[in-house]
């Protein structure tokens, strides 16, 4: 037997006894599966990972609580931890990294794909609102996608869209798979009861539910009773179990009720275990510079995410204001990739150029693609890893780079990103919040001023 199923096979026996333990006493175990998590990484930031979040463990008793829902469901607990922790990062890092040296390709930890294009609902400013609706990978190809990927050591799948589940094969593709784990982004519209039985059924599928804020924002943008559809859908995955999160885009007309104390202890009460916090980027549908955060708005949203992490028990990750953990930006093939629904092989959700399509060629192939590798070789984008983004903090950047590569834009108006209006736009607002977070960097800003979204 290899050394690595060995590995593997250990791995899985003390994850299960873990799992047993904690489940009979969450309050009590939950520091001893942490304890855990921490002998057996293999990374040094990932030991200091864990051990950080062991202390913020400590130090919250909020945290309780949400570790009693968690540990109701164990066999999602369990296919979590496997796909994500173990398969994903403490056996999948030292996987992806020999492969990438003997490949020549970086191979991230998780890929973002868009099953289909065809969405229930027509929501003003959607990123993906121009792609065609009658894009869609078929279940041969999907289910492909997912196995080349466990092959390369990738066992974290993120499913867009449009909207997942109007897929109609999207839980047995699921099913097909049970060594991934998969998080979906989805306005949660048409999750009932039969769809939640499958999911507690299922347990390696978390959603992650699109949210504007209160009812009166979510349903401003995204039609009439949405806000009270995502509530019900919240109910029902909370009674079975399953793990969910919030997915919301923040905007200049919403940021101060998203990131209100009343807004993220509603969501925890309703079950939320994470958070991601999207800056909205004028692409897609009816791009519009006026919804773009501030630089004083991002400023402040910096600020008080990390406040929230510190007093919340939700994990809140923000993307564009996170790049100081992440070390730059994450995107093309460094740590993620997108596949739309026409199979086009993109670096982000929201750059919206491709080079190569998953159609016609295999994992490893589009991993190696002109347009990932100028993305790898021109980053960091900014020394300041406060500003890791190449379309709202680098635009020109972008531009050299789907210039050089010939990339094309996947769909109608895309472009607009590099040239006209709207790229104007972007280069005069970068240079403000590089000056911006530069003042930050260096503590010469007044925080006062900060802490007042000034």
């Amino acid at each position: 037997m290899a050394f690595d199923s060995v590995k593997k096979i250990a791995a899985e026996f003390a994850l299960d006894r873990a799992i047993n333990y904690i489940t009979k006493d969450p309050e009590k175990n939950l520091l001893t599966l942490m304890d855990f998590i921490e002998k057996v990484a293999i990374a040094p930031d990932h030991k200091d990972a864990v051990k950080k979040l062991k202390a913020h463990f400590k130090n919250n008793p909020q945290i309780m609580e949400q570790t009693r829902r968690i540990a109701s469901n164990p066999k999602m607990l369990y296919n979590l931890f496997n796909s994500w922790v173990i398969d994903g990062t403490f056996l999948g890092r030292p996987k992806r990294e020999k492969l990438s040296r003997e490949l020549g390709i970086n191979i991230p930890a998780l890929i973002l794909i868009d099953p289909t294009s065809a969405c229930n609902l027509r929501c003003q400013g959607c990123w993906a609102g121009e792609y065609s609706k009658a894009d869609r990978l078929e279940p041969e190809l999907f289910s492909r996608i997912i196995s080349e990927a466990k092959e390369l050591g990738i066992h974290w799948i993120v499913l867009s869209g449009g909207e997942p589940f109007c897929y109609p094969h999207l839980l047995d593709v699921v099913a097909d798979h049970p060594e991934s784990v998969f998080m979906v982004y989805t306005n949660g519209t048409l999750i009932d009861e039969k769809v939640a039985d499958r999911l507690a059924e299922l347990a390696n599928l978390s959603p992650a539910f699109s949210l504007e804020g209160w009812r009166e924002q979510t349903d401003a943008r995204r039609g009439t009773g949405t806000f009270d559809k995502v509530m019900k859908a919240m109910d029902l995955l909370r009674e079975r179990g399953i793990f969910f999160g919030a997915s919301v885009t923040s905007m200049r007309n919403n940021i101060y009720e998203l990131f209100s104390t009343e807004f993220i202890d509603f969501l925890v009460e309703k079950g939320v275990t994470y958070m991601w916090s999207f800056h909205y980027i004028p692409v897609g549908r009816d791009p519009n510079v006026e919804l773009m955060l501030t630089p004083e708005q991002r400023l402040w949203m910096l600020e008080r995410v990390r406040e929230l992490r510190q007093t919340k028990p939700v994990f809140i990750a923000d993307f564009w204001n996170d790049g100081e953990f992440t070390k730059g930006c994450i995107a093309g093939g460094r740590q993620y990739f997108h596949i739309n629904a026409a199979g086009d092989v993109e670096p982000c959700a929201f750059v919206h150029f491709a080079v190569d399509s998953i159609k016609d060629k295999s994992l490893k192939e589009v991993l190696g693609n002109p347009l990932f590798r100028a993305y790898q070789r021109e980053h960091p984008f900014n020394k300041n890893h406060l500003a890791p983004c190449p379309i709202i903090d680098s635009p020109g950047a972008l531009r050299k780079m789907v210039r050089e590569c010939g990339a094309h834009p996947t769909h109608k108006g895309a472009e607009q990103v590099l040239d006209g209006e709207v790229a104007k736009y972007l280069d005069n607002n970068s240079q403000r919040w590089l000056q911006l977070a530069d003042e930050y960097k260096t503590g010469t800003i007044n925080k006062e001023e900060v802490s007042a979204g000034k």
